[in-house]
């Protein structure tokens, strides 16, 4: 008998400590275990079985909180994983956002199955069976991505129906944001100008939407995110929702005429990465589909079900690349929306004058800067005559001439006495310190 992992949600009991005949039991955790090759329901068995509890706390209670950005902890046999299958990223802890990259012509398309759409209203979740593929109704939306591109306009995401009703984001002509919701009820798209800015400037942007009923909720990079309100003429709900299409739209059927005409052509180029709606990575599963085509289903992971050709599909070339994984910068701002931005005489501010001389110098600092100096001079013309004090002295001259005597013999012996003095000092070196000479 032995204790391995097996796929699906591992069984595991608590055994409670017992005691019978006076020996004590096992007290502790059980998790999958097979007996010769049998899985056994644990958790059906601890419910009848005295002393024993089904479930017990594993991995994921103590490192569940690891698993990121909507990645859900599975319990193994001897650890946790995080399963991010249903995320847009990826790696050990689901933090890896996973991109791609558009050349011209590029589109990835996504066909929505009723079961994979998390907003669908209570009428559009009955059984499979009963319910055509395309029958799936809207009332909320979550729409989250990022992107660089330095060409507009564009098609970022657009998402038909079977029906007038689509939604549409889109960089346009001078490379602002725009939001087109069409549910029904309008003549013409509800547009939502998000930004102003030029957005097509090379460098990463997220953009994060919500929908409930007619609220609208959007924030676009580090900003504050703004709500928004469709028309009273507008519908709430998202009818026969059928396909999202990333980079360009290829439909037939309904399509917003003006999206074709201005913003299709040529297309996306640049970088989409952690694309996501309503819990649909489109573009994760268009390049874990094509692959996982070039390797067999075994060798790369048999625990996933890859998507269907039939649901995701794309064409021109697409290069999964990590763009959008650079940190986000921001541009500068434009003088319309920068609120320090002097352009008219009328702005004042609290500067005080009379502390700013015309070149443009703090008068404080030069007055610092010029006792500094003063202080520094001060010091060094100090060191200078300590110095010369402590190395002055005094010398002495000495000689070992004899006193001459008086008398007219006087010269002679002054010259007998000089020959004698010099003779008679027969080592020099003993001369006395006090005698000699310092010059400095």
């Amino acid at each position: 008998m032995r204790a391995t992992s097996f796929a699906g949600k591992p069984a595991s009991l608590t055994c409670q400590d017992s005691a019978a005949g006076g020996q004590r039991g096992f007290l502790g955790c059980i998790r999958a275990l097979r007996m010769n090759g049998v899985t056994l329901d644990l958790e059906e068995r601890a419910k009848v079985t005295p002393g024993v509890k089904p479930g017990c706390q594993g991995h994921c209670t103590s490192f569940g909180m690891y698993c990121r950005n909507g990645g859900k902890c599975v319990e193994k046999y001897n650890g946790y994983l995080c399963d991010c299958s249903d995320t847009a990223y990826d790696g050990p802890f689901c933090t890896r956002d996973v991109g791609g990259f558009f050349e011209a012509g590029t589109l990835v398309k996504y066909n929505f199955p009723p079961e994979a759409v998390a907003g669908a209203s209570r009428d559009a979740r009955v059984v499979h069976h009963r319910l055509t593929p395309h029958e799936v109704n809207l009332t909320k939306e979550e729409v989250a991505f990022s992107f660089s591109t330095s060409s507009a306009p564009a098609v970022l995401m657009y998402v038909s129906s079977r029906t007038d009703d689509h939604l549409a984001v889109v960089l346009r002509q001078n490379g602002s944001l725009q939001v087109r919701y069409h549910l029904g009820g309008l003549r013409a798209p509800f547009a939502i100008d998000v930004d102003q800015r030029n957005l097509a400037n090379g460098q990463p942007h997220s953009f994060n939407m919500s929908r409930v009923d007619r609220s609208i909720t959007i924030q676009l990079d580090h900003y504050s995110p703004v709500s928004y309100t469709l028309p009273d003429a507008s519908d709430t709900q998202f009818n026969l929702v059928k396909s999202l299409f990333l980079g360009k739209v290829f439909e037939t059927g309904n399509v917003d005429p003006v999206l074709i005409e201005r913003y299709n052509t040529p297309g996306f180029i640049g970088c989409l990465s952690r694309v996501q709606f309503n819990g649909v990575a489109p573009l994760k599963s268009a390049l874990r589909s094509s692959a996982q085509a070039l390797v067999s289903p075994t060798a790369a992971q048999p625990d996933r079900t890859p998507a269907s050709p039939q649901q995701v599909s794309y064409q021109g070339k697409l290069v999964e690349s990590n763009c959008g994984a650079s940190p986000l910068t921001i541009p500068p701002m434009s003088a319309a929306t920068d609120p320090w931005h002097l352009d008219n005489t009328d702005a004042e501010f609290p500067l005080n004058e009379e502390r700013v001389i015309p070149d443009g110098v703090n008068r404080d600092s030069a007055i610092i800067g010029g006792i500094i100096a003063v202080v520094i001079f001060t010091i060094l013309c100090t060191l200078v005559f300590l110095i010369r004090y402590m190395f002055r002295h005094k010398g002495t001259y000495h000689t070992n001439e004899a006193k001459g005597g008086g008398g007219g013999g006087g010269g002679e012996s002054a010259g007998e006495s000089a020959d004698t003095a010099i003779i008679g000092t027969d080592n020099p070196e003993t001369i006395d310190e006090s005698k000699k000479e310092w010059f400095i």
